[in-house]
């Protein structure tokens, strides 16, 4: 079930970097910003986690769900207002929310399979020794 979650996370990372591109750069480009500027304050966020999320890395994974909810504002706000295209506020919605439910479901997904092996740092309320005596 882990590997499920982290292709839905990967699906939906790379179809919402996919589409912010192919919206911002050619089929609605911003009217009050250089698309250059644009490309960077939308996507660029999007550039961080890549590495991390191609290996598998829990931790990232986790982050990379707090920036899935950004993005999902940021649908929001474009399918409530005014679109030539209102799909592609749907889409990103859409992709946002894959990529969050697939990076949460496969943080917790590995909690869950390194708590099974036996993995020490899988409780993080036995990080330590127990203070008292």
């Amino acid at each position: 079930m882990i590997r499920f979650w982290r292709v839905v996370a990967l699906i939906g990372y790379f179809g919402l970097f996919g589409l912010l591109l192919l919206w911002l750069a050619w089929l609605e480009p911003p009217v009050r910003l250089p698309v250059a500027l644009a490309l960077i304050l939308w996507v660029g966020p999007l550039l961080f986690p890549v590495h991390g999320l191609l290996h598998g890395r829990f931790h990232t994974h986790a982050w990379t769900s707090f920036l899935a909810l950004f993005y999902f504002v940021f649908g929001v706000f474009h399918a409530a207002g005014p679109m030539a295209w209102p799909w592609l506020a749907w889409l990103d919605i859409g992709f946002s929310a894959l990529l969050f439910l697939g990076a949460i479901f496969y943080v917790r997904a590995g909690a869950r399979s390194s708590a099974r092996v036996g993995y020490p740092g899988a409780n993080s309320r036995v990080a330590g020794p127990a203070k008292g005596g």
